[in-house]
């Protein structure tokens, strides 16, 4: 059965996303990535919390440990509001017609 590994450089960044059809033990550099994770290239293996962390989209954003997501400091509002980094906060998408 094939699965999906991710391979592990230079400060814990996935560098590549592949296909193995024979098993391949984990190694410091080739991870696993279980089913009911997701992984891409870019994100940061977190070896303490066995967990694929994605790039951190605003400075102002903070990891929640539970879930290993960034979320903003400002919980976003019901509609259609986008992220303002500059404003710290959210602000609403302006009506494309």
């Amino acid at each position: 059965m094939s699965k999906l590994m991710a391979t592990i450089g230079e400060s814990s960044l996935v560098e590549n996303i592949i296909v193995v059809e024979d098993y391949t033990a984990e190694t410091d550099t080739l991870k696993n990535i279980p089913a009911d994770k997701f992984c891409n290239i870019g994100f940061t293996y977190d070896e303490a919390r066995d967990a694929f962390i994605p790039p951190q989209p605003y400075p102002s954003w903070v990891l929640d440990e539970a879930t290993c997501q960034w979320g903003a400091p400002i919980p976003m509002p019901d509609g259609d509001y986008v992220w303002d980094e500059e404003a710290g906060n959210w602000i609403l998408t302006p009506d494309p017609s």
